[in-house]
């Protein structure tokens, strides 16, 4: 896969990775898409990714010294809207992509925000972090892009303390009659010329719509995490199931 592709260039078929080969594609897409990744959100999706993200703090309600990790944490969305919200909070911003933490950490300087953020590369699969020390775990975007759901759900319950929540802001699928054809076609003809043109990265946008479309619905998801042990699991769909923010708690 050429690092820069065009919009004539080859794809490749997404759907079937095996397992040894999702981690080290994952890595290389983000590594070539982290300084263009937050405006690629912003068209893609109209700028309402910001109103999903927001709608992910309020029902996290951050307040106090919070103590939280933001898994896939990337450039920092999520972080700096919970200091913003909690300036006694601690986020852990933890991501496979060493890129884009690195974006993430100047976008934070560069607003001022000093205080409350650390940062880490490492794998959702394999947590380097010590049992119930987190108050809550968020991952907004990111869970379809481990290698292995089950693994990731089994640490995020881990290193929440007892009463601690989770929190996955995640595309899902379309439930409003009408809307999955548009949203097709939207995603499989426009969103690739999109990062053709724009990040001039047609294949790591053809990633993300397969990552989509293969990834569990709902219910499917609210399953795994009951199998991983998480309590009172629900979901909520945002802009009729185009998105998704499932929670659970840790008891």
């Amino acid at each position: 896969m050429s690092e820069h592709s065009t919009s004539g260039s080859a794809t490749r078929d997404y759907r079937h990775l095996a397992g040894a080969e999702k981690a080290p594609l994952v890595r290389g897409i983000f590594d070539r898409v982290a300084t263009h990744y937050d405006l690629m959100n912003d068209l893609m999706s109209g700028g309402v990714h910001r109103l999903w993200k927001a709608a992910l703090i309020d029902r996290l309600a951050p307040r106090g010294a919070l103590a939280l990790l933001d898994m896939a944490g990337g450039t920092g969305d999520i972080a700096l809207r919970v200091v913003a919200r909690a300036p006694q909070a601690r986020v852990l911003v933890a991501d496979m992509n060493q890129r884009m933490l690195s974006v993430g950490r100047d976008r934070a300087i560069n607003r001022g925000v000093i205080d409350g953020l650390d940062h880490l590369a490492c794998d959702a699969e394999a947590l380097p972090l010590p049992a119930r020390s987190f108050d809550a775990y968020t991952i907004a975007f990111g869970l379809r892009n481990v290698t292995r759901i089950e693994p990731a759900l089994a640490e995020a319950r881990r290193v929440l303390k007892p009463g601690g929540r989770f929190l996955c802001l995640e595309f899902s699928r379309v439930v409003m009659p009408g809307l999955a054809a548009l949203y097709d076609a939207y995603s499989y003809r426009v969103l690739p010329v999109l990062g053709a043109r724009v990040a001039r990265d047609r294949e790591a946008y053809q990633y993300l719509v397969e990552s989509i479309r293969r990834f569990p619905p709902q219910d499917e998801l609210a399953a795994l995490l009951r199998a991983a042990g998480f309590d009172q699991v629900d979901y909520h769909n945002l802009s009729g199931g185009i998105a998704a923010i499932h929670s659970g708690w840790r008891i």
